[in-house]
This record gives C-alpha cells, structure tokens and sequence, in this order.
C-alpha cells in the first residue's frame, strides 16, 4: 500500500480531488477539511494490483501543526492550486518546502492545477506551473475535479511512478494504518538513481494538455 498524501491552500478542490478518484463523486458544498480524512483505492498495473492510501490535509494554516506528523511515511504527494487564483500557486512553494521537510528525499510530487473546467478564469499561465515543476523535479498536470478530466491520470501516474521506483529499489515497509490503529507508517528508505528519469516520463504523460 502506498501512501500518498494531498497538500495545497485551502479551496483548491482537494477534498474533491480524492472524493473523485475514490468514490467517483464530487460535492460542490464540500466543506474545509479540519486536521486529516483518507481514503483507499486501487489500481491495476503490470499484472499487479496497486492499492493507494490518499490522505486530505487540511489546507488552513491553523492546521499545519496536525497535519505534519500525518506526513510521515508519505511516498507520493500532490501539491494542488486552483488555477483561478493565483496566490494558490505562489504558495505551491512554500508547501514544496514543508512537504520536503517532513518526507524522504526519495518522495514522488506531482504539482496539480484544480478547476480546469474554469479555464474562462484562469489566472495562472500553464507555462509557469510547467516551468515551477520542471524546476523542483515535479511531474505536473491540470485536472478538474468537478467534471473529473485527468484526475484518474493524476493517480495513477503517481502510483505507477512509485511502483516503478519500488521496482527497480525497494521500499522498506511496514504495515500501513490510520494512526488511530496504532500501527506504524510505511517507511520509504529508496534512493534509486533512476528517480530523475523516471520522474521525466511521467511528466511526458501527465502534461498532455
């Protein structure tokens, strides 16, 4: 199991973002998330089945304090904004930061530009989020959660990325559970030198605007 954890302003659509890709459903008066909601989910990929713990963060700053510890074990992250607002995107930074500082050097991030279905208010250039990704290693891609356009692709090539990393390097694992459980996190000790590469392919196919 894999465990990817969602980052991102508050009202950049995250909670919709994983309620679309769990459970195939969006609530347009879905609420601010307060500390941390998860959800499972599974794909399939070279023969194998690939099972994803996704976890919401909440985006308030009042929060950050609760949702840190929540970043432990992380292997896979999305850091969303909203294409309409473009302070969204210049905090994009400050999360790359926090998440970078709580996580394995080895995490895979994907940068995610919510609400494509607004294009007609879009106020961040594609060409500077592909310029931030390109320049911090991150895979990118728009999505909208309201009509659902790429938000499976984001998923799935956040996963299949870090599949292919586990292949090729290993993850050292634990059982992984909410912390209420208990149990400890998943650990991830890769450090494969193919990272760069890879990360390279999957913005080919993530970034297919």
């Amino acid at each position: 199991m894999f465990k990817i954890v969602i980052v991102g302003d508050t009202g950049t659509g995250k909670s919709n973002l994983l309620s679309r890709f769990t459970k195939k459903e969006f609530h347009k008066d879905s609420k601010a998330t307060i500390g941390v909601d998860f959800a499972t989910h599974q794909i399939e990929h070279d023969g194998k089945t690939i099972e994803a713990q996704v976890w919401d963060t909440a985006g308030a700053e009042r929060y950050k304090a609760i949702t840190a510890a929540y970043y432990r074990g992380s292997i896979g992250a999305l850091i969303v904004y909203d294409i309409t607002n473009q302070l969204s995107f210049q905090n994009c930074a400050a999360w790359l930061r926090e998440l970078r500082a709580h996580t394995d050097p080895s995490i895979v991030v994907m940068l995610v530009g919510n609400k494509s279905d607004l294009r007609h208010r879009q106020k961040v250039d594609v060409e500077d989020a592909k310029d931030f990704a390109e320049d911090n290693n991150l895979a990118f891609i728009e999505t909208s959660a309201l009509d659902a356009t790429n938000v499976d692709l984001a998923f799935e090539t956040i996963c299949i990325e870090i599949y292919r990393i586990g292949a090729c390097c290993p993850l050292s694992t634990v059982a992984l559970d909410p912390p209420s459980t208990g149990a400890a996190a998943r650990a991830c000790t890769c450090a494969c030198n193919s990272h760069a590469a890879l990360m390279a392919t999957c913005m080919q196919l993530a970034c297919n605007l």
